[in-house]
């Protein structure tokens, strides 16, 4: 058997293999196997990575947008020449298929190319003449150091959301992946480098909430940006803002998709597959409950769904020609599997029961088959509460009216989804819905890198929205200048406010 390889920090350019005292095993999903041990990052850890990017920030910044997209030119280079060995380490440590992780490195290369244009973003606004001889202009400066916390079900394209932003508008960056599956962000520190960032820009640091807290309460990181589950984007958010931070914090979904009774039956069943289970349903995007518009429709959706859900085929990600692979951890497939477990106690029928499935050849994996439910209701937890996992629920709601009101009921609004062939309804939908994201007749509404991404209510804490413009705004600070030039007129000394009268 491999024996576990070692996976560092990296800090100032150099990975550094950090302390013995606590050690923490990452498992290749796939077949239950330890692939690593990291350290996990004690306070004297983050303590020297934040000291690195706290000192290369004054050159870096001084640096020209100009020369500091050319990193970024670079970077986009090497993370398209090396998208298979990137995807294929996110499958090694996650377990998603290899196509689902060239699609995460795709997505995440998509935000390198936006921060490719960062001169273009980081233009202010001049007005010349606001009085006489007095000309106006505001300017976006970078922040400092900042920091990002990254989730284990995108353990390449996150990072990829934040950084390139980051770096590109001239700010330093500390990066605390999920220690499950850590070594993408070391990949990406790697090509990083070779196209040119400077050391102490970009550092990785190992760990858990040791790590996550001392980046809280640092004095010397100006900023943080989080992605996971509602409660601890809850305590991201509050505990960041107490300690002065400016904090994008990004939690859980429950994403509806409104199916009405004019949709097109087969392609609506084959986007809720995709949506639902995906990545195995570890998605914040995933479409976890459809919401049928009357029992013709639920009938025939679950019709349509049964077999193709039964029809997965589920087993390692690097083998050719799978629809989902395993589970993050045997503890997260428990998880599900309770969720499965209480949907049946609570009396919701199930149509298709994925427990219990093994892999030939891979039975020690963490392996759930799809599951589907059918007459889901509003007050049962499996409706309430985020499974991440590939659990499907079918709510049936007596119209458009009573579906719409449970969306927005929801107190998830990250993503929602609408199939119909009616204009009308879709308009109506598009603007009375609750939710940050939204697609017609697309499961997965993830806007492009040039807008942004977040949702509302409890799915996101934070006025700013993570990557595209608002990801330069957040990254940045505005400073307004006001001038006047010395001329040979003078007016004598004013006891006023200036106006621009």
């Amino acid at each position: 058997m491999t024996q576990p390889v070692r996976i560092p920090h990296y800090i100032n350019g150099a990975r550094e293999q950090g302390s013995d005292a606590r050690l923490a095993p990452v498992f290749n999903p796939a077949s239950g196997a330890q692939s690593g041990t990291i350290s996990l990052a004690d306070q004297a850890t983050v303590d020297a990575a934040v000291a690195a990017a706290k000192a290369a920030f004054p050159a870096w910044a001084a640096t020209s947008p100009m020369r500091r997209a050319r990193v970024m030119f670079k970077l986009r280079d090497l993370v398209e020449a090396n998208a298979d060995q990137l995807a294929a380490q996110i499958t090694a440590e996650h377990g998603k298929t290899h196509g689902d992780a060239l699609g995460e490195v795709q997505r995440g290369l998509e935000v390198i190319e936006f921060a490719c244009g960062i001169p273009q973003l980081l233009k202010g606004e001049t007005t010349e003449n606001i009085g006489a001889g007095v000309d106006a202009l505001s300017l976006r400066q970078p922040l400092g150091v900042v920091a990002g916390i990254t989730p284990f079900n995108f353990p390449a394209m996150v990072p990829m959301w934040m950084f390139p932003i980051a770096i590109a508008c001239g700010n330093t960056f500390v990066l605390k992946p999920s220690e499950r599956d850590p070594s993408s962000s070391l990949l990406l520190a790697d090509w990083l480098k070779q196209a040119g960032l400077p050391d102490g820009v970009f550092n990785v640091v190992h760990g858990d909430k040791v790590a996550v807290d001392a980046l809280l309460a640092h004095p010397d990181v100006r900023a943080l940006s989080f992605v996971g589950s509602t409660p601890i984007a809850r305590y991201i958010y509050e505990t960041g803002a107490h300690h002065g931070k400016r904090v994008q914090a990004l939690g859980g979904a429950k994403n509806h998709m409104l199916v009405m009774p004019d949709a097109d039956l087969e392609q609506t069943a084959d986007a809720l597959m995709g949506a639902g289970y995906g990545s195995a349903g570890e998605r914040c995007m995933a479409i976890s409950v459809a919401v049928a518009v009357g029992d013709k429709v639920a009938d025939a959706l679950v019709a349509a769904l049964a077999p193709r859900v039964r029809a997965l085929r589920i087993g390692p990600g690097m083998t050719t020609g799978m629809d989902m692979g395993p589970l993050i951890t045997t503890q997260h497939r428990e998880r599900v599997s309770g969720y499965v477990d209480l949907g049946v106690s609570e009396g919701a029928e199930l149509v298709v029961d994925g427990r219990g499935h093994v892999v030939a050849g891979s039975e020690l994996g963490f392996f759930l088959g799809g599951c589907l439910f059918d007459r889901v209701t509003e007050h049962m937890r499996i409706y309430k509460e985020e499974i991440f996992g590939p659990v499907l629920c079918i709510v049936r709601a007596a119209d458009y009216e009573e579906g719409l009101r449970l969306i927005n009921e929801h107190e998830y609004g990250n993503g929602t989804a609408i199939f119909t062939r009616d204009g009308d309804a879709a308009r109506d939908f598009v603007q009375r819905v609750q939710v940050g994201m939204v697609g017609v007749n697309v499961p997965i509404p993830v806007p492009a890198a040039f807008h942004s991404f977040g949702g509302w209510k409890n799915s996101l804490f934070g006025d700013l929205h993570i990557y595209g413009p608002d990801g330069v705004r957040f990254y940045t600070k505005l400073k307004a200048v006001t001038s006047r030039w010395p001329t040979s007129i003078r007016s004598g000394a004013q006891f006023v406010m200036f106006t621009g009268e």
